[in-house]
């Protein structure tokens, strides 16, 4: 790790310090992943922005002023960033608010976030901005008791955020990504058990990421049916070059924060389709194939395991469905229906898939016996997970040997 990017993890640490006490992890990492997520998006179109008229001697600001520049700078930054932010609601003015102790602050950090989503609204973009600062609840009486303590909370954020320098200029490295990564991991090493549902641990990540794509350079696609944060999907970007990136995640705060995650790792809202839902119940990539798939789904969930299913292409052919009170191999089947042809798919699960009977020992005869899908077996040691203290494996499948 490079002293600059461990200087700027130190620093976002340090912001959640102010929040710490008043609330536990699991809820104040909304805030800060939040506020950071939002200086980012600022910043980044001030910067797009203001390049774009350096010809026109003019920044951001004074342009927008001009009737005949605002319907432009607003199409520009729709269809290339995929949002837009006034200039009155740029991150540096909500810190010029917060230093004077502006009494309208939450009131207007509300109607700023709210403004994200709706300006994407009818475009492209409009599933990927859609309600992303849902979770910051700027009411919450934890932020304090009166206007005037809320105001002053969450001013101190954005006065901490100013003085960090997230380098946006930079495009040679990804160091605001990598740290976003930390501290997502810091909330889940924090939270326990409830943000392991959102993170997987970056030794694991890197060993499914490398798993998926082996020989190749490039990829077409990558999915993730219970993406949480995104980390999976992006660790395997790290390994090859990714055409396009596809998750469904059931938690609506983890949904959100994926969706922050992909763009704040600089991929372009054409880039992700992210999507919430649950992929067993409710799939919403029915009709598509994967070059690579990764998950890792929730251990040994509860899940439906109605009989319409058996109808259902993605588990008929085994002939038996898994059982409601172990969901690992509706998972698997889920996973090896998406698989295309030329694709590798990489799944954690508990031990236990190797050796349970009854109908999940007829579906793993299917899938070995039959089918001759699994290529590997790789067994990890306990204590990987927040959380649980349970041995794991992955599971490598392939459609064509």
């Amino acid at each position: 790790m490079s002293d600059k990017q461990q200087n700027l993890e130190t620093k976002l640490w340090a912001v959640a310090d102010v929040l710490r006490g008043t609330m536990d992890a699991n809820e104040f990492k909304n805030y800060i992943l939040g506020f950071i997520f939002y200086k980012y998006l600022s910043e980044k179109i001030e910067l797009r922005l203001t390049n774009e008229l350096k010809q026109d001697g003019l920044d951001f600001e004074q342009a927008y002023a001009i009737d005949k520049f605002k319907e432009d700078l607003r199409q520009e930054a729709i269809e290339n960033l995929g949002y837009f932010i006034e200039p009155q609601d740029l991150f540096s003015n909500l810190v010029k608010q917060a230093s004077v102790g502006d009494e309208d602050l939450i009131q207007n950090v509300e109607r700023a976030f709210k403004k994200v989503g709706d300006s994407s609204i009818g475009g492209e973009s409009a599933q990927d901005f859609e309600n992303l600062f849902d979770d910051v609840d700027l009411q919450s009486s934890k932020l304090g008791r009166k206007v005037s303590d809320k105001n002053k909370l969450i001013g101190q954020i954005i006065k901490h955020l100013s003085e960090i320098d997230f380098e946006l200029e930079n495009d040679e490295n990804d160091i605001l990504g990598d740290a976003y990564e930390y501290l997502i991991s810091q909330f889940a090493s924090d939270a326990g058990k409830k943000a392991g549902e959102f993170y997987t641990p970056q030794e694991v990540s890197k060993i499914l990421a490398k798993l998926v794509t082996v020989g190749k350079n490039r990829l077409k696609s990558v999915y993730d049916p219970t993406c949480g944060s995104g980390s999976l999907l992006l660790r395997v970007s790290k390994e090859v070059r990714v055409t396009d990136f596809y998750g469904q995640e059931l938690n609506q705060t983890t949904y959100n924060l994926a969706r922050m995650n992909m763009i704040l790792h600089d991929v372009n809202f054409n880039d992700f389709d992210i999507r919430q839902g649950d992929s067993l119940e409710e799939p919403l990539f029915i009709d598509e194939r994967f070059e690579a798939i990764v998950a890792n789904p929730p251990f040994s969930a509860k899940w439906s395991s109605d009989k319409k299913f058996l109808d259902d292409e993605r588990f008929s052919a085994a002939g038996k469905l898994p059982p409601k009170s172990k969901a690992d191999y509706a998972f698997v089947e889920h996973m090896i229906y998406h698989l295309d042809e030329n694709g590798t798919m990489a799944i954690v699960l508990p031990h236990g898939v190797l050796f349970r009977g009854a109908a999940e020992g007829t579906i793993r005869k299917f899938l070995v016996d039959e089918r001759n899908y699994l290529d590997a077996v790789i067994g990890l040691p306990a204590n990987l997970f927040y959380g649980t203290s349970i041995p794991t494996c992955v599971l490598i499948f392939k459609k064509m040997s």
